[in-house]
């Protein structure tokens, strides 16, 4: 579905990404994992050409996005990103139904999208009539999640979706859009921190280090076998979180 061949990107002396290549294929979720610095966002907005590149070639769906106007080829993809990037004249509702509007949806019909979205990520209905500016910054994350998926889009890319949650609704809507990824075999390429997240979540995990991917593979190739120490630091959080866990949970089972 997705094709990424030798893409780079230099901002002046800087080389940001290094003429990396992979594929994603059709209904599967691939994380970028990797320090900040690593080359991540930058690599995920070029997928729907936010940032263009400086060498390489990403194809969608076996067209070159290069070839498809900016504006056009977006539409087709739904993106939420660190930032948001609300728009702050319009109503929470307005930004979730945007792109369904440009793409000439009945108006009875993006309301009923909206309200579905919002109670999927865990909203109030009556939000949608609010500005952006009212919401917290955990509210302005998942209307951003919202928003990318409205059209129903076979794409999606996701730069830190969850990141401003508490740990609980955190965890829920992990869940929740693992579940739908699944049952709507979107495909997705997810850019997180989180090293557990990734490994709960992806079918395939790559870890980008200084521009360059050090790392392709399933979460349990990487845990059994990390190319570079780099990975293993990486994996050493969670792995050390799970050895808490478990002895936590072994104490208590003697208690």
């Amino acid at each position: 579905m997705i094709e990424v061949c030798r893409l780079s990107k230099r901002f002046g002396a800087t080389l940001a990404v290094d003429a990396i290549s992979f594929e994603v294929e059709r209904g599967e979720l691939l994380a970028l994992v990797g320090g900040s610095g690593s080359g991540k966002t930058t690599t995920l907005k070029m997928l729907n050409r936010l940032i263009e590149p400086s060498a390489g070639k990403v194809r969608i769906a076996g067209d070159d996005v290069a070839r498809i106007p900016g504006h056009q080829l977006r539409r087709g993809i739904g993106y939420a990103f660190q930032q948001v990037g609300l728009f702050p004249h319009l109503t929470v509702g307005e930004n979730i139904g945007l792109t369904p509007r440009l793409l000439g949806w009945d108006s009875a019909r993006i309301t009923a999208r909206v309200h579905e979205l919002l109670e999927m990520m865990e909203l109030e209905p009556a939000l949608a009539l609010r500005s952006p500016a009212a919401l917290s910054g955990g509210q302005a994350q998942r209307v951003g999640v919202a928003r990318a998926l409205a059209a129903h889009p076979n794409v999606l890319l996701l730069d830190e979706p969850f990141g401003a949650l508490d740990p609980l609704t955190r965890d829920r809507l992990q869940r929740s859009f693992y579940d739908l990824q699944r049952r709507l075999k979107l495909t997705v390429v997810l850019v997180t921190h989180d090293m557990a997240e990734a490994l709960l979540m992806a079918d395939r995990i790559a870890v980008l280090h200084e521009g360059r991917l050090v790392q392709l593979g399933s979460p349990q190739a990487l845990l059994h076998a990390p190319a570079t120490d780099y990975v293993e630091a990486l994996l050493d959080t969670p792995r050390r979180h799970a050895r808490v866990f478990d002895g936590l949970a072994q104490g208590a089972a003697r208690a």
